[in-house]
């Protein structure tokens, strides 16, 4: 059960897989799509319909990651059974997969929660390198802002999320960028400033992987309070989780 993952109270289903592999990743333990527990769909809409009454008017499952749109197939017969069951859905992508089992498993989303990483690219490409894996390069974020534009001209209401790095996603300069493309968007019903944490550290040192924003600080109020102004100069609801 979360509070962080949508509106209201929600059951929150994390998915294995991901394209990504953000620096500061919280959950690197389901970045490899072999990892994790096999868990039958018909269990995922029991859980849901079990909590249904702890929801209220504004909750409902959350499903997160990972990336979940990597398994959109699998979930598409299963968010038509949690709509028959009247339980709201959300989704928190990172937009990086496109095709069209993502675009019919989004129009069963109530809500979409999209993370943008950066909004430049040259340094989304560094936020998101393997540095594990060294063949492996970043990712654009021409693909995360490719759905932004669809959920804009599909009326489709979604959150922008926004992780706050210090030194790695605090620029000014990007951040206006994003603000003059998004702020005229009218499906954006909010922005989430996600302050950066190092919750995640002990996996990566259980998996034996290297972290690599180890001298990287947690955000100072000043900051979060910084950021939280100019998001506002371009949006109407921004809130700092």
């Amino acid at each position: 059960m979360g509070t962080f993952d949508g509106p209201g109270l929600r059951l929150v289903v994390f998915l294995q897989g991901c394209p990504f592999r953000c620096l500061y990743c919280a959950n690197p333990d389901t970045i490899d799509v072999k990892g994790g527990t096999p868990t039958p769909a018909g269990e995922i809409l029991q859980m849901a319909v079990s909590q249904k009454a702890f929801f209220g008017k504004k909750g409902g499952i959350t499903f997160s990651g990972g990336e979940p749109t990597l398994q959109a197939k699998a979930l598409i017969p299963l968010f038509r059974r949690l709509k028959e069951q009247g339980i709201h859905i959300c989704v928190d992508t990172n937009g990086s997969i496109w095709n069209e089992d993502v675009e019919e498993l989004l129009k069963l989303t109530d809500l979409v929660l999209l993370d943008i990483k950066e909004f430049n690219n040259t340094r989304h490409l560094q936020l998101t390198e393997r540095s594990n894996e060294p063949t492996l390069t970043g990712r654009s974020n021409e693909q995360t802002l490719r759905p932004a534009a669809w959920l804009e001209q599909q009326g489709h209401p979604f959150w922008l999320r926004y992780v706050l790095v210090p030194g790695y996603s605090d620029f000014e300069e990007d951040i206006r960028s994003m603000g003059e493309q998004l702020g005229k968007y009218q499906s954006i019903q909010r922005v989430e400033i996600l302050p950066y944490h190092r919750l995640g550290v002990h996996k990566y040192e259980a998996m034996g992987w290297d972290y690599q924003l180890k001298e990287v600080v947690e955000n100072t109020p000043a900051q979060l309070e910084r950021a939280e102004k100019l998001f506002k100069e371009y949006f109407p609801t921004v809130v700092v989780n």
